[in-house]
C-alpha cells in the first residue's frame, strides 16, 4: 500500500504520541534553524545560498527531532524515508549528518554513513564536506579530512565518517547516528544486521534510512518498507519508528493515472523545486513509448515498487520493422551467438548497420534438435514444424544439440556474410566452439550476458525498435522471441533480457543484443555514422 498525498501522511505523523505535550517546539525549531541558518548549498545555481527548507523537509525535521518522550529525549530511534529521485534526498541526509555531530548535544557522537558500497556512501560525505566548505559558520567548528572521508568536531570529540565495504565485520562501534543511503541497493542484510544495534549504549541514537523504491521483495529494504507501512496504518504499533513514504498508488500504471500531474505531485513533494514540471512531463512522454522506460519511470519518478519483470517490446513497436531486409552490399556485418546447452534453440543473429540512417537489418538463424522439436510442438503448441518446413528453423538429428552440425553451419554463415565479429557467451558450453571458430578465421568476442555487459546493447536495441529502425522482415521465430522477452533490472540500474522471467524462449533476442554489443563498441561505430541514441 502506498501513502497518498503528503498532507495525509504528515497528519498521521503529527497525531502520534499520547498528547501534543510530547512535542518540543524548541527542539523542532532548532533543527530547522540549523539547516536554514548554518547550511549553504554547494552546487548549481543555488551555490552559496542559504539552505531554505522545502515543506516536506521542514515537516520531517520537526517531527523527527521535535517529538520526545516523557523523559525529554528524542522519541524516534529509527526512521525510514522513501522518496522518488530528485527530491533532495542527498542534501537532506548530508544536513542531518552535520546536525548530529554539531548540534544534537551529544558528546563524542559517532555518526556513520553507509550504503551498498563505500562509493555510494561517499556521495553523502562529499555533499556534507561541500556544505562545510561553503559555510563560514560551519568551517569554524568542523574539520574536513577527505583522505579518511571524515568530518570532525573537535570541541565535542564527535565525527561523521563513511563506513568501508566490510564494515559488517567491525565491532565496538558506539553509534549515535547511522545514515543508510539508498537502502534498496543493499546487497544483503549483513551490514544492516551488524550495525543496527550499534547505538544501544547511547541515550537517543538514530538509525535513519532514506531510499527510492526498490525491486527485490526479499530485500532488507522491502522489509523496512513493509514495517513503515504498518506503522503508518497503526501509529501505536511502534512509537519509536518514524515512517515517511511519498509514492503514487501502486495501481497507477494499470489504471493510467500515472500520466496525471496530480499523481506526480502526490509522489514528488519537491516537484517544481528540484525538478520542473516541464522536465517531469518530458520524462513521462518518453516513458509512454517503452515498457522498460515506463517501469523505470514508475520506480524512480513515482516511487512505485517494481511488481514484476517487464515485457520488453510493445507489439506495435516491433511491427514497425516488419519490412523486407535490404541487401547488405559492402556494409559491415556483426553477429551474436546464443548456444543451447543440450536442447531447445540455438540462435545466431547477424546485423548489418546502415551508416546513412543508423538502422540495422537483422538476419537470424535458428537450430533445434529434431526430436526435441516434436516434443515441444505437442507440449507447448509452438509451431516448430511449420517453421522447419518454411526454412526458418534448422534441425539436427537426435534430442540434443549436435555441435558438429552447428560448427559447420555457423562457420559457413560467418564466411558467407564476412562477419567482422561474433559475440559469444563462452561461459556456457561455448568455449570449445568459440576456440575452433577463432582458429578458422572468425573474430570471436567473449560476451557475458550479465547486466553490465548487456545494458548498453539492450538500451540501444530498445531505442532502435521504438524508432522503427530494426528491419527483421517479421521473421516468425525471432518475432516469437521478441514477444516472449521480459527485461529485468538489477540494483545498479542495469537492464538485460531475463530468460528466467520470460514466458518462453528468447534466444534470438539475446543473440541480437550480443551482435549489437559488438557493433556499438567497434571502430565502425563512429558518431558520424551512428544515431545519437546508440552512443551509450
Amino acid at each position: 500500500m502506498s501513502r497518498r498525498p503528503s498532507s495525509k501522511t504528515n497528519s498521521r505523523r503529527s497525531s502520534r504520541g499520547s498528547a501534543e505535550s510530547d512535542f518540543n517546539e524548541v527542539a523542532a525549531d532548532r533543527a530547522c534553524a540549523f539547516f536554514e541558518g548554518m547550511l549553504r548549498h554547494s552546487k548549481g545555481e543555488l551555490a552559496g545560498q542559504p539552505f531554505m527548507l522545502m515543506d516536506w523537509q521542514r515537516k520531517m525535521l520537526r517531527e523527527l527531532f521535535g517529538r520526545q518522550t516523557a523523559a525529554g529525549i528524542r522519541r524516534y530511534r529509527s526512521a525510514y524515508i522513501e522518496l522518488p529521485k530528485k527530491q533532495g534526498k542527498s542534501t537532506t541526509l548530508a544536513g542531518i549528518a552535520l546536525y548530529m555531530i554539531l548540534a544534537d548535544g551529544e558528546q563524542g557522537a559517532e555518526v556513520y554513513g553507509a550504503a551498498s558500497d563505500r562509493e555510494q556512501a561517499g556521495i553523502i560525505y562529499r555533499e556534507s564536506a561541500a556544505m562545510v566548505r561553503a559555510s563560514p559558520a560551519l568551517s569554524k567548528h568542523l574539520e574536513v579530512i577527505d583522505s579518511r572521508k571524515t568530518i570532525l568536531h573537535k570541541a565535542s570529540n564527535s565525527f561523521y565518517r563513511v563506513l568501508s565495504a566490510d564494515a559488517f565485520r567491525a565491532e565496538g562501534l558506539n553509534i549515535h547516528a547511522l545514515l543508510f543511503d539508498e537502502l534498496h541497493a543493499q546487497r544483503d542484510r549483513r551490514l544492516w544486521d551488524a550495525l543496527r544495534y550499534g547505538g544501544a549504549a547511547r541515550k537517543q541514537p538514530l538509525l535513519l534510512s532514506i531510499t527510492t523504491a526498490g525491486y527485490d521483495r526479499r530485500s532488507i529494504c522491502w522489509e523496512q518498507h513493509q514495517y513503515a507501512e504498518r506503522c503508518l496504518a497503526d501509529p501505536e504499533f511502534d512509537p519509536t519508528f518514524y515512517p515517511l513514504i511519498y509514492a503514487a498508488p501502486q495501481d497507477c500504471i494499470s489504471d493510467g493515472s500515472w500520466k496525471e500531474e496530480a499523481v506526480w505531485r502526490q509522489a514528488n513533494p519537491s516537484l517544481g523545486e528540484t525538478i520542473t514540471v516541464e522536465s517531469f512531463a518530458s520524462d513521462a512522454r518518453e516513458a509512454d513509448q517503452s515498457p522498460t522506460k515506463l517501469s523505470s519511470f514508475a520506480r524512480y519518478r513515482l516511487n512505485v515498487w517494481a511488481t514484476q519483470d517487464t515485457r520488453w517490446f510493445k507489439p506495435e513497436s516491433w511491427q514497425l520493422g516488419s519490412q523486407p531486409l535490404r541487401p547488405f552490399g559492402d556494409r559491415p556485418v556483426y553477429g551474436g551467438l546464443d548456444l543451447a546447452t543440450t536442447y531447445d534453440l540455438t540462435a545466431l543473429v547477424l546485423i548489418c548497420p546502415d551508416p546513412d540512417d543508423g538502422s540495422i537489418d537483422v538476419l537470424p538463424f535458428f537450430w533445434i534438435p529434431e526430436a526435441n522439436a516434436v516434443d515441444r510442438i505437442q507440449r507447448d503448441k509452438v509451431p516448430y514444424d511449420l517453421w522447419i518446413r518454411e526454412g526458418h528453423l534448422r534441425t539436427t538429428e537426435g534430442n540434443t544439440t549436435d555441435y558438429t552440425i552447428l560448427h559447420r553451419d555457423i562457420l559457413e554463415i560467418c564466411q558467407q556474410y564476412q562477419v567482422r565479429q561474433l559475440g559469444v557467451d563462452i561461459r556456457f558450453n561455448a568455449q570449445m566452439l568459440a576456440n575452433t571458430l577463432q582458429g578458422e578465421g572468425v573474430d570471436v568476442r567473449g560476451f557475458s550476458q550479465g547486466g553490465r555487459t548487456m545494458t548498453g546493447p539492450a538500451r540501444a536495441l530498445e531505442n532502435l525498435v521504438q524508432a522503427g529502425k530494426v528491419r527483421h522482415a517479421n521473421h516468425p521465430v525471432l518475432s516469437w522471441c521478441a514477444d516472449n522477452v521480459a527485461v529485468t533490472e538489477d540494483r545498479f540500474q542495469n537492464i538485460y533480457p531475463s530468460k528466467a522471467k520470460s514466458t518462453e524462449r528468447i534466444d534470438g533476442i539475446v543473440a541480437l543484443c550480443q551482435a549489437i554489443g559488438c557493433w556499438i563498441t567497434s571502430d565502425d561505430n563512429q558518431p558520424s555514422s551512428t544515431p545519437e541514441i546508440l552512443i551509450i
